[in-house]
C-alpha cells in the first residue's frame, strides 16, 4: 500500500486539507500532521469540536489514518529512512512555507518536508494567502527551486462548478493529479 503523508497547517482552507485526507484515507496509509494553529482555524471553518489533538483522532482517526502532533519528533516521518511515497502540505501558512524555505524544522511538519526535499522525494505545498508579498513569493521561488511543487488552492471555472463542493473537488483532484494518483473528483477539460 503506498502511504503518503498530509499536513495541515493554520491556514484558512482547511475544507481542502480535510477533503485531501478522506480521499486518500480511503486508498493509501495516510500519516496526519496536524499544527497547533490548526486547531482554532479548523474549529472556525469546519467544526466547533474540533479543537484539540484528541477530538481530532476521535472524528477521523481510520484504519489507513495515523494522526500525529507537530511536536512529536519520534514519529517515523521524521527520519529519512522511513519511505513514503509523498507528502502535502495543505493548506500551508506562510510561517511553515518560510521555515521550510529557510530549512528550519523545528517540528514535525517542517522536519517531514525537509526529510521530502532531502531524499528527493515529491512534496506538494498549497500556499493559502492573499496576495503574495515578495517574501512570500521569493520562498515560493527557492522551494521551487529545489523541486518543490507549489500549487495554491486556485479554483478553475471551465468545469462548469455547481457550487462550493464542485470548487474544492477541483482544487483537490489537481492536488492529486499532481502527486499521480488517479481520481475523478473533477471535469476535465473537454471532458
Amino acid at each position: 500500500m503506498k502511504k503518503y503523508v498530509l499536513a495541515i497547517t493554520g491556514a484558512s482552507g482547511m475544507v481542502y486539507g480535510m477533503r485531501l485526507m478522506n480521499f486518500l484515507a480511503k486508498a493509501y496509509h495516510t500519516d496526519l500532521i496536524i499544527s497547533e494553529s490548526a486547531f482554532s482555524v479548523m474549529s472556525h471553518e469546519i467544526s466547533p469540536d474540533m479543537k484539540d489533538m484528541d477530538s481530532i483522532r476521535s472524528k477521523i482517526e481510520k484504519v489507513n489514518v495515523r494522526v500525529y502532533s507537530e511536536r512529536d519528533f519520534y514519529a517515523p516521518i521524521a527520519s529519512g529512512s522511513n519511505k513514503v511515497d509523498g507528502m502535502f502540505i495543505v493548506p500551508c501558512s506562510m510561517k511553515t512555507l518560510s521555515a521550510i524555505a529557510s530549512g528550519f524544522a523545528d517540528n514535525l511538519i517542517t522536519r517531514a518536508a525537509d526529510v521530502m526535499i532531502k531524499e528527493g522525494r515529491k512534496l506538494i505545498v498549497s500556499p493559502r494567502e492573499m496576495p503574495f508579498s515578495s517574501i512570500h513569493l521569493e520562498n515560493m521561488l527557492k522551494l521551487s527551486r529545489l523541486g518543490v511543487v507549489i500549487a495554491p488552492p486556485v479554483p478553475a471555472f471551465y468545469h462548469n462548478p455547481q457550487g462550493l463542493e464542485d470548487m474544492i473537488n477541483f482544487v483537490v483532484g489537481k492536488l492529486l493529479d499532481l502527486m499521480g494518483i488517479e481520481n475523478d473528483l473533477y471535469r476535465r477539460w473537454n471532458g
